[in-house]
């Protein structure tokens, strides 16, 4: 359960969130929203990676004020650019570096890149260099990293921004077979269509809440 509770965010002078309170039990959740709305900061908010600067936001049970680093270990972070996420020279060793914190022997680690490589359809790349790839191919890299860490909840920041149709479809078929909770970030509007839940957030508040075809509607309706 992902729970906002009358969330404030201030930057500055100017309100990013104003009074957010929403319960997000749902397995597939999408937000959408103009730029500048407060959807990124929404996201961010999941895992720590911004605090309310009122109200409060419980994740997994736990404030992500007091929690923050419990949090992160079950909540995943997909960032718009996979760029900013690969940090080793070939994908194996980046998402063998997903894993250096859990101790795990190195046959054990391995083992377990292995199978999220294989899972996402990279395990011919695996000692290829990893900002060579493309950029579909980044971004299932990504994944990778944060998958093999078997989180609870997936957040995504517009996970199809940089990828032509043929790998946002390979991302939106990828997002139908995750047991995880998964909350998308996106203006791409197909990807969300079969979402259980979208929120539309309109100058830092949600507007509307209800079903893709709903909350998407409504959206277009604010957009023209």
């Amino acid at each position: 359960m992902i729970e906002f509770a009358d969330v404030h965010v201030r930057l500055g002078t100017r309100d990013v969130l104003n009074g957010v309170t929403a319960a997000l039990p749902e397995r597939r959740i999408g937000v959408v929203g103009a730029n500048g709305s407060g959807k990124s900061t929404f996201a961010r908010l999941i895992n720590g990676l911004a605090l309310p600067t009122s109200g409060s936001v419980t994740v997994l049970g736990l404030d992500t004020r007091r929690h923050a680093a419990r949090i992160r270990r079950g909540v995943g972070f997909l960032f718009t650019d996979p760029d900013a996420q690969i940090v080793m020279p070939t994908v194996a060793e980046d998402v063998a570096f997903s894993l250096r914190r859990k101790g795990l022997a190195r046959e054990e680690v391995e083992r377990r890149v292995h199978d999220v490589l294989s899972r996402y359809g990279l395990a011919g790349h695996a000692d290829h260099p990893a900002h060579h790839l493309s950029g579909g191919q980044k971004q299932l890299l990504a994944l990778c990293s944060v998958m093999v860490l078997e989180p609870d909840i997936l957040v995504m920041d517009e996970p199809t921004t940089l990828l032509d149709l043929r790998h946002s479809r390979q991302v939106a078929d990828l997002l139908r077979e995750l047991p995880q909770q998964v909350l998308a970030v996106s203006h791409d509007l197909p990807l969300l269509a079969d979402f259980d839940r979208v929120l539309v957030l309109d100058q830092g508040r949600v507007v509307a809440d209800g079903t893709p075809d709903e909350a998407i509607a409504h959206y277009r309706k604010i957009m023209s």
